[in-house]
């Protein structure tokens, strides 16, 4: 029916802009992730040890502390990487909708990418 046809390309111009922003969201998390990264990439430096530690034995990695003691950075690697997830997953959706080699499914698919990317 033609207004199942319209739905669809809506809901397909829809997922192509949420691609977009979230490729856009994921690199601008990437550039948060490099400016949390500390300059040097020892261990020491990797682990961010607390202020009250004297020494290297108390600065290591610890299991049982585990939301604690992991550093900024690999909070912003856990973002980028569930981005990715949801990237991939929007990607192969409007792929998928776009081989149904429909004119105006690959229509509301391209002005959907455009205009996220306008945005």
């Amino acid at each position: 029916s033609p207004a199942g046809m319209v739905l669809s390309v809506l809901v397909i111009l829809l997922l192509s802009v949420l691609y977009e922003a979230v490729k856009m969201g994921k690199a601008v998390l990437l550039r948060r992730a490099l400016l949390a990264l500390p300059r040097s990439l020892s261990q020491e430096a990797l682990t961010e040890p607390q202020e009250g530690d004297s020494g290297p034995a108390q600065g290591s990695f610890s299991l049982m502390a585990f939301p604690l003691s992991l550093p900024r950075w690999f909070w912003f690697h856990v973002g980028q990487t569930l981005f990715h997830v949801v990237q991939v997953v929007l990607g192969y959706m409007v792929m998928l909708a776009v081989m149904s080699y429909n004119a105006w499914i690959f229509l509301g698919a391209i002005v959907g990418s455009t205009l996220g990317y306008f945005m």
